[in-house]
């Protein structure tokens, strides 16, 4: 068996659509399709906290890796607003992807729990900036726990409390 046709290991995850203008959304649903292998076909909804935009939410089942492909696929888009998540398995970390326009893509590598890990380098350095004076520790810590995306999402997560969800699952 060579590595290409080797199996690779599935997991699942969730890709939420939080705000998009209506010219975007067969978009997504190509670029979401082309990710996983399989035509994608979202229930959109309208987004209450933005005029004009909707909503939509994809659970999904394919190869790990494939949230960093459907957040690579989709950043850059004007008026766009997401997350995907991946779960962890017994092979890798699950991993969280945020996007907006005002900040971009942020990254998180999750825990089997869907806990944010920070790497070690990564906390040293935020440490080593505070002593510097340049921030403060919280301020950094914030940043590396994506708080920042996680305020300026809030407002777009509440309005589709209720939205319907889809199951799509890639064949493996």
């Amino acid at each position: 068996m060579t590595a290409r046709t080797a199996t690779r290991t599935a997991t699942r995850g969730v890709l939420y659509v939080h705000s998009a203008p209506s010219a975007l959304c067969p978009h997504i649903e190509w670029a979401a399709g082309g990710v996983l292998g399989m035509p994608v076909s979202l229930d959109w909804t309208p987004q209450p906290a933005q005029s004009g935009a909707y909503r939509a939410e994809l659970s999904w089942t394919g190869a790990t890796g494939s949230a960093a492909a459907i957040a690579s696929a989709l950043r850059g888009w004007n008026h766009l607003r997401f997350e995907v998540t991946e779960e962890a398995t017994a092979a890798s970390e699950g991993s969280r992807y945020s996007f907006t326009p005002e900040l971009g893509v942020f990254h998180a590598v999750t825990g089997l729990h869907g806990d944010i890990m920070i790497p070690e380098d990564r906390l040293k350095a935020a440490v080593v900036k505070a002593a510097l004076g340049d921030t403060t520790l919280l301020n950094e810590i914030d940043k590396l726990l994506g708080k920042p995306w996680d305020d300026e999402l809030e407002t777009f997560r509440h309005a589709g409390d209720g939205a319907p969800v889809r199951w799509l699952h890639q064949v493996v």
